[in-house]
Order: structure tokens, then sequence, then C-alpha cells
């Protein structure tokens, strides 16, 4: 008998690799994969090609506001089976992984009125459930009842190499020192924001995986994916 599809979310700090577990663990279980994140990095770029971010990183929110039912985000499946952010049809998805969106995106991902219309999005992506979603809020507000939740953590140090290399391999020119302090900097921005703040749902299976690999991620991941869907 074939199991009914359930919400997977994947909840945690910039960097942790919980898109790669999101990601991995969809594809493994045929699930759609959507990157939350990679949603407010594409609000964050339409504002940087607007000017609606002045020159001290802060949006400019009633403009932001305005324009938001003019921006819409969504996924495109690629050959190689990875999928790309696009902006109102526009593939951006090298553009929104830049330093330059990375630290002014947790100003603009704090604005009640964008994370409104990015959760709408997000809760009608989940209509039909069989997802796997990562993000900072998934667990807690977009999907409060998803049968599966999961909190990632990882030291800051082990965040930002992780990001450096990723960069680095992309051919951007950045320091480590550079994407640590962006690290920290948008840590204390994602847990204290008034709106939708980071934090672990109550019902959520933590883990750290600073030194784990991502063979021992997807094997742990797997498993708890299949202990939630045994027992239903």
């Amino acid at each position: 008998m074939e199991k009914n599809p359930i919400i997977i979310a994947i909840d945690g700090f910039s960097s942790s690799g919980k898109s790669t577990m999101a990601r991995r663990l969809a594809s493994a279980i045929g699930y759609r994969y959507i990157d939350s994140g990679a949603m407010y990095r594409a609000v964050t770029l339409f504002a940087l090609e607007a000017g609606f971010i002045g020159p001290d990183g802060q949006p400019d929110a009633a403009a932001l506001e305005a324009a938001l039912p003019h921006i819409h985000v969504d996924f495109e499946p690629q050959p190689d089976g990875t999928q790309h952010t696009m902006l109102n049809g526009v593939d951006v998805e090298a553009e929104i992984r830049r330093l330059r969106v990375s630290n002014v995106v947790s100003p603009v991902a704090a604005l009640p009125a964008v994370r409104h219309a990015l959760v709408a999005m997000q809760k009608e992506m989940g209509r039909k459930r069989g997802i796997v979603m990562d993000g900072r809020d998934i667990g807690t507000v977009v999907f409060p009842d998803a049968e599966l939740k999961i909190y990632v953590d990882a030291s800051a140090e082990t965040r930002a190499r992780r990001r450096f290399k990723e960069m680095i391999d992309k051919g951007s020119a950045v320091t480590f020192e550079e994407v640590l302090a962006n690290v920290v900097h948008r840590d204390h921005i994602d847990t204290t924001r008034a709106e939708s703040p980071l934090r672990r749902a109550d019902d959520a299976i933590a883990i750290d995986n600073s030194n784990m690999t991502i063979e021992e991620q997807d094997a742990w991941l797997l498993d708890q994916f299949e202990r939630v869907t045994n027992a239903k």
C-alpha cells in the first residue's frame, strides 16, 4: 500500500547544511524540494535592483511592500536534477548566492510584509503535500503541523568554512573573515527579529552536523523519514 505523502520541515541557521540535506532527501524519496531561503534571496535581489536598499543596508519597507504583488518566485527543474530559482520568469540562481545579496537578505526577510507574502506562497506550494522545505520558520510558522520537523545546527566557524568554500568554488572574491562576519550577523538578526524568529519547534528533532559527512546526514535523515512514515 502506497504511503500518504507528508510535509517535512527542516529549519536551522544559515549555512548549516539544511538545504543540502533537504534537497538530497527530496530526491531520494521522490518529493518536491522547496528552498524557502532562495525565495527571500530573490526578493532581496529584486529590492537591490529596484534601488530599495539604502547605503546602510536597510530596505525601504514601504516601497518593497508596494512592489510585492508584482514579485513572483518559483523554481525550475534542471536537466542535472537540481533546480534554479526564478524571479518573475528570470533565472537568478547564481545572482542570489552572491555576497551582496547575503549581506542584506536578513533585514529584508525580517520585514513582516515580506514574510507574510512568502509564507502564503510557501503554504500554497505545500498544499498537495509530498514536499521537503527548508528555512528558518518552516516548522514553527509555515507548516506547524508538519509530520516531520528537523532543526539543524553547527558552529558559526564550521558554517562559515562551508559557505566560504562554496563561494570560492563559484569564483567569488571573498575572504573567510567576511563570510564569518556575515554568518554571525545573520544569526543575530534571524534569532532576534520580531517577526517569525528562528527557533527550534517544540516537536522538532535537533541535529548538530558539525562533524558529520553528507552521507551520514543522508542516512540519519532517511531513518527519521522512515520512522515517521512507517508509524502512520
